[in-house]
């Protein structure tokens, strides 16, 4: 079986291997240079204060941060038209990290006499704290639309220096002054706490506020030195906030909760977040701590505290078919109208056994209850933990229903849920799970291709994971030949494909994932003249899947450097020897506000008015347009314009008819010579006789 497109249902494996393929095809994000803040700015020659700071002469002589130079809880902004694209979806995202952690919000500029106006200007920087002069600008340029970058030169906005500019600083690193680029050295100058509050926490070698360990360096050698060895490749994350930079962020702004979190539950305390058994019901959930059938251990600890790690465990072995257990959470106040519910699923029990999710609303004053079911959870892979989202839309108070069913073949354990977390935000679009993931680092099958996936608007596309650069991790994006291609645009406008390597730390608040976007630019064009994201069938190269299904994947864009092997094993990137990697491509063409018209095809493009039929595809070979035609093993399309089909049964009617058209021709042949023949002979002694009689005749 042969086709152009790719069927959804034929590769539902969780990574599909490119040993014996080329080499895909693939460009990198930024010249796949892996520049932090400071190496962005100082490639330009900017001159900051501590390398991204923007200073008055008020603040250079007394830089305390005080009332008056905080923002209000919601901060006007204005994105400027010369941001990128990338950029504008990556700020909105930063914002939503905001939401998540905190109480700070973000809303677009009405007039308010402060504001902040984000642009593309030379390198990132920000001023630190509200400066009173109506518009503040904040730089993000050419290599800043990063998600951690966007949160750092927002920090300084709210009020944030640098982490090792603190006055204990000393305590915790030392500076090699001999190794700092000549004249760079006041960038490493540290100040009492009359100058800097450091809000009564500890030094945080992770905050997303430090220098990374060869910052301003005038070779490779590091020019911060942790007193803790383990902290040196630590230093100078850009993930996300650390923990330290939410505790000061929510004391300086006085937050007593974040906005779009709703609720996080591992089960390690006995009143189990507040969720309460029905009494309509067959069974009960039980929290446990292992399950002889499995799981051994929860998915908070995954077994590594003793006397800790409890989950939710629903035992179907012990019940008949048809049979319920109902879990509710307390009831949850919405303010946004979207939520995303994301969990943890074990099962140990039958095949069948499934897990259905639903919302039950209350009216004001508990009046009405409406349950409504959101999710159906089938067919649930057995012997290990499995990530799962659901979307929910609850618009009044409500909770969350988890009901366990018993299915109909035979069960020697249940279904077991953990690590619950809930917030309004939205879900991923989808979830690669990869298994045995220690085992596929340094392999020979150490870079593959994930299941082919659909974006909300519909184009196909494949991510490749290349493990076989380390100490470097990169990952790529690749369009690929669909079964939308037809009705679509193209080239594939202002899609924001954002790559997650997520951290499996229980509570989604405490999350450091490992997040980077790129955005289709529909104008980009490679060196041939082609459009980067035109339609796979036509700029792409054909692959055979295993099953020999055939399609075409466009060139990859990505990165080389999307996270060190290091930064990987420093969390909870690895569980159980699982990784996900979330995926979400969405639509941002309504940030555009240059509103430029899509490229459209160049005239002396020879393929724009000569049409292919039946699905060919145009060509230009020779300074010619031609189609090549779709075939498959017993059929195919053929002719200048693929107007024509063939097909084997087709050849043999025709082969056949041929013959015994030769045949009947040949027989209608031999009959008229033989006819002919023998009307001649009958014709020639009656001649003779004529002949003879003429003779005698004038015999006589």
């Amino acid at each position: 079986m042969t086709s152009w497109y790719l069927p959804w249902f034929l590769c539902s494996a969780a990574l599909l291997l490119v040993s014996g393929m080329p080499t895909p095809e693939i460009f990198d994000v930024d010249n796949g240079l892996d520049r932090d803040i400071f190496d962005i700015n100082e490639d330009l020659g900017l001159d900051l204060f501590e390398g991204d700071i923007i200073l008055d002469e008020i603040q250079e002589r007394n830089a305390i941060i005080g009332e008056r130079y905080r923002w209000p809880h919601t901060i006007p902004y204005v994105l400027d038209d010369s941001l990128e694209m990338n950029a504008r979806g990556v700020i909105l995202k930063a914002f939503e990290r905001y939401r998540l952690k905190s109480c700070i919000d973000f809303k677009p500029w009405s007039g308010e006499p402060n504001y902040i106006s984000v642009f593309k200007g030379n390198g990132c920087w920000s001023s630190v704290g509200k400066q009173l002069t109506g518009i503040q600008e904040l730089s993000i340029g050419e290599g800043c639309d990063k998600i951690a970058t966007v949160q750092h030169e927002f920090l300084h906005a709210l009020g944030f220096w640098h982490e090792q500019s603190r006055s204990d600083r000393n305590d915790y690193v030392s500076i090699i002054w001999n190794r700092i680029i000549s004249g760079k050295e006041r960038n490493f100058d540290f100040y009492d706490d009359q100058v800097i509050d450091s809000m009564n926490v500890p030094y945080d070698y992770s905050s997303v506020m430090h220098y990374g360990k060869t910052a301003f360096g005038n070779g490779s050698e590091p020019t911060i030195v942790t007193r803790v060895p383990d902290f040196m490749d630590v230093i100078g994350q850009r993930m996300d906030f650390s923990d330290s930079d939410v505790l000061k962020l929510n004391q300086l702004y006085n937050c007593s909760s974040s906005l779009s979190f709703m609720e996080s539950c591992d089960f390690e305390l006995g009143n189990v977040c507040g969720m309460i058994q029905s009494s309509a019901d067959s069974a009960d959930w039980q929290r446990l701590s292992e399950v002889s059938e499995g799981p051994e251990s929860d998915h908070s600890n995954m077994g590594r505290c003793r006397g800790s790690g409890f989950f939710m465990h629903f035992n179907s072995s012990s019940v008949n078919e048809g049979a319920t257990a109902i879990l509710e959470s307390r009831i949850l106040y919405p303010k946004r109208g979207f939520q995303c519910l994301q969990f943890f699923l074990y099962n140990s029990g039958s095949e069948d056994d499934q897990l259905n999710i639903y919302i039950r609303e209350y009216s004001t004053a508990h009046l009405s209850r409406t349950l409504t079911l959101v999710e159906q959870i089938k067919d649930i892979p057995s012997g290990s933990w499995q990530l799962y989202h659901v979307t929910l839309n609850a618009t009044n108070k409500f909770r969350v229903v988890f009901e366990g069913v018993r299915g109909a073949g035979a069960s020697l354990g249940g279904l077991s849920i953990d690590d619950i977390n809930l917030s309004e935000t939205r879900c991923p679009h989808h979830v690669w799970h990869i298994r045995n993931f220690t085992q596929l680092i340094g392999s020979p099958n150490g870079s593959f291709y994930s299941p082919p996936f659909y974006s909300s608007k519909g184009y196909a596309f494949q991510i490749y994971l290349n493990l076989d650069s380390l100490p470097k991790i990169g990952t790529y994006f690749h369009l690929i030949s669909g079964a939308n291609d037809d009705h679509l645009e193209w080239p594939c406008p202002w899609q924001q494909v954002t790559i997650t390597i997520l951290d499996q730390t229980p509570d989604i608040r405490q999350r450091m994932s490992k997040q980077q976007s790129l955005t289709t630019d529909p104008f980009l064009t490679i060196d041939n003249g082609n459009y980067f994201w035109d339609r796979p069938s036509k700029v792409g190269a054909q692959v055979i899947f295993p099953n020999g299904t055939q399609f075409q994947r466009g060139r990859g864009r990505g990165f080389p450097n999307f996270m060190s092997q290091e930064m990987l094993k420093s969390r909870d990137f690895i569980k159980g020897d699982d990784v996900y990697i979330l995926l979400t491509v969405e639509d941002i063409s309504h940030l555009n506000t240059q509103n430029d018209p899509l490229p459209t095809l160049n005239v002396n493009d020879l393929c724009t008015s000569f049409r292919c039929e039946n699905d060919g595809i145009c060509i230009l070979q020779n300074g010619k347009a031609e189609c090549r035609c779709r075939s498959g093993d017993d059929w195919w399309y053929m002719g200048e314009r693929c107007e024509k089909r063939g097909s084997t049964r087709d050849t043999i009617v025709i082969a056949t008819s041929s013959t015994a058209a030769v045949f009947a021709l040949m027989l209608i042949i031999t009959l008229v010579s033989v006819y002919c023949t023998r009307k001649k002979y009958r014709k020639e002694p009656s001649s003779r006789t004529v002949n003879t009689i003429m003779e005698n005749q004038y015999a006589l």
